[in-house]
């Protein structure tokens, strides 16, 4: 197995999650006393959060880039940023790594294309749901995507920074979530996609409203172990057919 580099920390219950499953995926597909050959580098999130407040992307991405190097520099081959929001400024990363870079929102398509869904719902951040950062990396993949109305997008982004950030997780919030899932339903949308890592740790079902719902962490950290465990010239066509698909 090559050794993944978890760039984390953006919340650390998410990297925390990241962990947990990375390890489980790579017992579950090598059996016996296996786990995943990891480095993670977990970075102060109130640092983060604040740049993104202040509209500091640039300054948010040229920290991140420094930290990915920190993995690159230990012997990470295969790189993921466990956070969807700060796929915002992803584009240094893939411009440095290439294919050993994996962008979360190619892996999120996938699994939804494969699920012949076309119009998709899209819950995260306020950033991730308002910005077209994430929504168009997904058009690209010839989805139809659409985000909840301003009122639930406040309330969604709430949720996330003063509540799953924490740990805390309250009946009421997933009551609110189902909620706004419940309206995307209702919009036309095929699916949902839980595009903040937190999210999963307050909604950890599959489906719902009989639509799927696409868990974007867990789908990155298939993808991790399947980049981990492929060999060299059929990870490069993989990482190929993935962003042409």
């Amino acid at each position: 197995m090559r050794r993944i580099g978890v760039l984390g920390g953006m919340s650390w219950e998410s990297t925390a999650e990241y962990y947990r499953l990375l390890n489980e995926i790579a017992a579950k597909r090598l059996g016996g006393l296996h786990s995943a050959d990891l480095l993670v580098r977990s970075v102060d999130f109130a640092e983060i959060e604040e740049m993104q407040v202040a509209g500091e992307w640039e300054r948010a991405g040229a920290r991140l880039a420094e930290e990915a190097a920190t993995l690159s520099d230990a012997g990470a081959e295969v790189i993921v940023l466990a956070t969807n929001t700060m796929h915002k400024v992803a584009g240094a990363l893939e411009e440095t790594y290439g294919e050993r870079f994996l962008h979360l929102g190619d892996t999120t398509a996938a699994a939804v294309r494969a699920a012949g869904v076309g119009r998709v719902g899209l819950l995260g951040t306020g950033f991730t749901m308002s910005q077209p950062f994430y929504a168009d990396r997904l058009r690209g993949h010839g989805l139809d995507v659409a985000v909840p109305n301003e009122r639930d997008q406040e309330t969604v982004h709430r949720i996330i920074y003063e509540e799953l950030c924490l740990g805390t997780f309250l009946d009421s919030s997933r009551e609110a979530y189902l909620e706004v899932v419940d309206r995307l339903v209702a919009d036309g949308c095929e699916g949902v996609i839980l595009g903040c890592t937190e999210i999963e740790l307050l909604l950890p079902i599959e489906t719902y409203a009989g639509v799927p719902l696409f868990p974007t962490t867990r789908l990155h950290c298939e993808a991790a172990i399947e980049a981990a465990l492929r060999p060299q010239d059929q990870r490069s066509v993989a990482h190929s057919s993935a962003r042409i698909a």
